[in-house]
């Protein structure tokens, strides 16, 4: 009789089980979308949610995301890797360059080329010679901002629409499709409907959001932003699922217990590192390529810092990563798209924190209820008052909210155990 409350209790805990990662992020996600929808209706800005924002986000989303990815392989493997920005730069330039003689598929090519050969000095230098790797990414970032500029002046200088800051523009782009029934695609030259559209031009509360989300990410994608897109699940198949992805990271975690057991660390640091550089490149290539036609001197626009940043806004993990740099894109994609939207934000962040405030309290948790009290008054305070933003502080906004996201960040953020240590084979053992 001892043990039946005991199984009654096993059995109604079983009955009701806890709600995964997967569905926290479907709740999370459905949630805001709502808050997002009420923001819309409220203010009548369709701009908040509109398949335009949403394609540009996309658009500005994919340099971020894969600097961000650059810097996760890096720092998986133990090396911090502070000359992200400078192998961006490469990529725009090898990118351009590539574009201007070849192709567009061809300048993507040699953007990576381009990004692994900054990698691969970063890595001679961190690795062969010891050197600090801050001080050896920020060498790297400072060399490739004066390697391209005297590059230009060699191969730019005196072509048409060419300088010492830019490039000719390429001859073609990289090309974009529709896809059919959700954007209005073409199969076998039939032009098929556009559902998205029709249901975002409906304006109903949350499925004309979800269907301007969806539509600004099948409506004129590029096969460089889907190929991109594809590198998130990709990364974290070799990373956790494949022996490789193991030893890789048992390098950045405990690098003397990886050569105790026969990995060799220096060989794949060198090769995290090749990784990195490609996908900094490649992101590089994108802006010169995608983004616009041809190299522009200042391109990068200090992105590869930023990805940085969403690296540690994802927990060193491709899809928080993702997350991370669909904000920043987001941020950056209603500044361009729809400034005059940008007050309503404001109602936006005050309902989030009023959600967070009701929640916080029902948990109990004093600190966290304060600060969403504070942040509750300040977005209302500002909605109220704020007709209009300043160009000049659209221009910082999403620099703000990344400086805001790494700072509300979770405090259970654990990056790679040894990464930024430097290792010499055979030592502490």
């Amino acid at each position: 009789m001892s043990t039946e409350p005991t199984t009654k209790t096993t059995t109604t805990a079983r009955q009701v089980p806890a709600i995964g990662r997967s569905g926290r992020f479907l709740l999370t996600a459905v949630t805001l979308v709502a808050l997002m929808s009420a923001t819309r209706i409220w203010t009548g800005f369709d701009n908040l949610t509109s398949s335009g924002t949403t394609g540009a986000a996309l658009r500005l989303t994919v340099p971020i995301l894969l600097a961000g990815l650059a810097g996760l392989w890096a720092e998986r493997v133990g090396v911090l890797n502070i000359g992200i920005e400078g192998m961006m730069i490469f990529g725009t330039w090898f990118g351009a360059y590539g574009a201007w003689q070849w192709g567009p598929w061809a300048g993507l090519v040699l953007a990576i080329v381009g990004g692994m050969l900054g990698g691969g000095i970063h890595a001679i230098a961190t690795i062969r010679y010891n050197i600090d790797q801050v001080i050896s990414g920020v060498v790297i970032n400072l060399l490739a901002l004066f390697g391209a500029r005297y590059l230009s002046e060699l191969f730019f200088v005196g072509q048409r629409q060419g300088g010492i800051s830019q490039s000719p523009p390429q001859s073609s782009g990289i090309p974009t499709i529709d896809f059919p029934f959700l954007a209005g695609g073409n199969i076998g030259g039939w032009k098929s409907p556009d559902v998205l559209l029709w249901f975002e031009e409906r304006g109903w509360f949350v499925i004309a959001d979800i269907a301007g989300l969806l539509r600004g990410i099948t409506a004129g994608v590029s096969l460089a932003s889907l190929f991109a897109l594809s590198l998130v699940p990709i990364s974290a198949w070799i990373l956790w699922r494949t022996s490789f992805g193991l030893r890789l990271r048992s390098s950045g975690e405990s690098p003397q217990s990886a050569e105790s057991l026969g990995v060799n660390v220096i060989r794949l640091r060198y090769y995290g590192l090749l990784i990195s550089g490609g996908l900094a490149g490649l992101g590089g290539g994108f802006l010169s390529i995608v983004s616009s036609s041809y190299y522009r001197q200042g391109q990068t626009a200090g992105r590869g810092f930023i990805g940085l940043a969403t690296m540690i806004f994802g927990n060193w993990r491709p899809s928080g990563v993702l997350g991370g740099a669909a904000l920043f894109g987001y941020s950056e994609g209603i500044k361009l798209v729809a400034g005059r939207s940008i007050t309503g934000l404001f109602l936006f962040i005050a309902l989030i924190s009023a959600l967070t405030l009701l929640i916080s309290a029902g948990q109990r948790k004093q600190r966290r209820s304060i600060a969403a009290a504070v942040a509750l008054i300040l977005a209302m305070v500002a909605y109220l008052t704020i007709n209009e933003v300043p160009d000049s502080l659209t221009q910082g906004l999403p620099y703000l909210i990344t400086l805001i996201v790494l700072a509300t960040a979770s405090q259970r953020l654990r990056p790679p155990a040894q990464a930024g240590a430097p290792y010499r084979p055979g030592e502490d053992h």
